[in-house]
């Protein structure tokens, strides 16, 4: 089972832009790259992100995206949801159930799993997992500016 690319782009734009200063609007085709993720397909997950108030769109010269003034509160779980609707591991843990949940004995199996998953995607939000890529990205940059690195080495071969 995978959530589909549409849930991984969504997260992957959110974070991004939580990453940015506050009130930053940010123009689709940047947003694109930063997501790694065809522009008019991230267009349409950022209607439905609009529509769940967790980025604002503005129109015009000056318009672009940004993230909403709530939304760096957001989790995963939320921006998921915004995207791929409510969220169901198997389909007798949907709205509509099962008729066999109550003797089934792979039911209560499904639901413990659907309910650690969510778990750990309600626990983490998108500011969060900014500032965690930042430091990530600072400590990788760090690693690679140091000396007898493979860079550096190959300069000093030349």
């Amino acid at each position: 089972m995978q959530l589909t690319r549409a849930a991984d782009y969504a997260v992957r734009v959110m974070i991004h832009m939580a990453s940015l200063p506050e009130g930053t609007m940010v123009r689709l085709k940047t947003l694109a790259d930063a997501a790694d993720a065809p522009a008019k397909f991230l267009a349409k997950l950022l209607q439905n992100l609009t529509r769940a108030e967790l980025v604002v769109s503005r129109r015009g010269p000056n318009g672009g995206f940004e993230l909403a003034p709530a939304a760096k509160n957001a989790t995963m779980m939320q921006v998921i949801e915004a995207i791929e609707g409510p969220f169901a591991l198997n389909v007798c843990l949907s709205e509509k159930g099962c008729e066999r949940q109550e003797w089934c004995s792979a039911h209560a199996v499904w639901a413990q799993a659907q309910d650690a998953l969510l778990s750990v995607l309600r626990t983490h939000t998108i500011h969060d997992l900014a500032v965690l890529g930042e430091r990530r990205k600072a400590q990788v940059n760090k690693e690679e500016s140091l000396p007898g690195s493979i860079d550096v080495i190959a300069v000093q071969n030349s």
